[in-house]
């Protein structure tokens, strides 16, 4: 898995590349997201796996499970790849619960809570 996201982290810091592999039949959603860490690691996740903070994944309750997503935290000009493991979130207004990983990684981790971009990646 750190293979493939280093992979597609690569490959999505090409334009012309991170066009194309992007999903745009799929709207992008924006959104407020949050993230969820040290209270959640190792319980077990919708998709039956266990949460590892470290670990770049997220809960939507919108996408499927094992879908892989491009956010992006526009305030800060930062993205990563992500994929969908687990259900949530459930406070109203919030679209997406990234791991710790994932918001450390998009410098949305000391805010708690930010305005991000996601697309699906095919």
């Amino acid at each position: 898995m750190k293979l493939l996201t280093f992979t597609l982290l690569v490959l999505m810091s090409i334009p012309s590349v991170a066009a194309s592999r992007l999903n745009l039949e799929l709207p992008t959603t924006v959104g407020l997201s949050s993230w969820y860490g040290r209270r959640e690691q190792g319980k077990r996740t919708s998709s039956g796996e266990r949460f590892d903070r470290r670990k770049y994944t997220a809960a939507s309750r919108v996408y499927p499970l094992g879908t892989l997503l491009m956010v992006k935290f526009p305030s800060k000009g930062t993205f990563v790849v992500v994929r969908v493991n687990d259900r949530g979130p459930w406070i109203k207004g919030r679209i997406l619960d990234l791991s710790e990983r994932a918001a450390q990684t998009l410098g949305l981790r000391p805010y708690g809570v930010g305005q991000v971009l996601i697309a699906p990646i095919n």
